[in-house]
């Protein structure tokens, strides 16, 4: 019996490996992970965390962070389709940066979507991250404090991402 020769990946396959896992994960194109990746490298700190903060900042991951939608295609869609309010005010951008303190609501004529109402029962207040608050009677959430890495579950190496983009 023979065996399956295992080929070591090089050092470039394995970076971009974890660059499209979290571009899947978030759901962008080349280009909009590249501008995120540029603004986070000319801010002040460490780039990589820098760059995970900066997709988690978005709106249509806070969205999903939220328990507003299923999945962060889903939040992506309720925002483009105008069912999501930023403090008030009706905001269709996706990458919209959200900052801490601004209130994130479902508009009150979108409350009653199936699509958000299973979000929520599913959600339950489970799994809701330190750095935000939510009040699921009136479909509200705040950002509490800008997140640290720490504070963001996700099982992603971006020292690769930033080695690979510093080649």
């Amino acid at each position: 019996m023979a065996r399956a020769r295992r080929r070591r990946m090089s050092d470039y396959a394995v970076q971009l490996r974890e660059k499209q896992k979290v571009r899947r994960i978030y759901g962008l194109q080349e280009a909009q992970f590249r501008n995120v990746f540029k603004q986070a490298a000319r801010m002040r700190g460490i780039t990589g965390d820098n760059l995970i903060v900066g997709l988690e900042m978005r709106l249509d991951n806070i969205v999903y962070r939220l328990g507003f939608a299923p999945s962060r295609k889903a939040a992506r869609q309720l925002v483009r389709h105008g069912h999501i309010l930023v403090d008030g005010k009706p905001v269709t951008v996706p990458s919209y940066k959200v900052t801490p303190g601004r209130e994130i609501s479902v508009k009150p004529a979108s409350q009653e979507l199936p699509v958000v109402q299973e979000a929520v029962a599913a959600r339950g207040g489970n799994g809701l991250l330190g750095w935000l608050s939510v009040d699921y009677k009136k479909l509200t959430g705040q950002i509490v404090e800008r997140p640290s890495r720490a504070d963001i579950p996700l099982a992603v190496q971006e020292q690769l991402i930033v080695e690979l983009y510093s080649k």
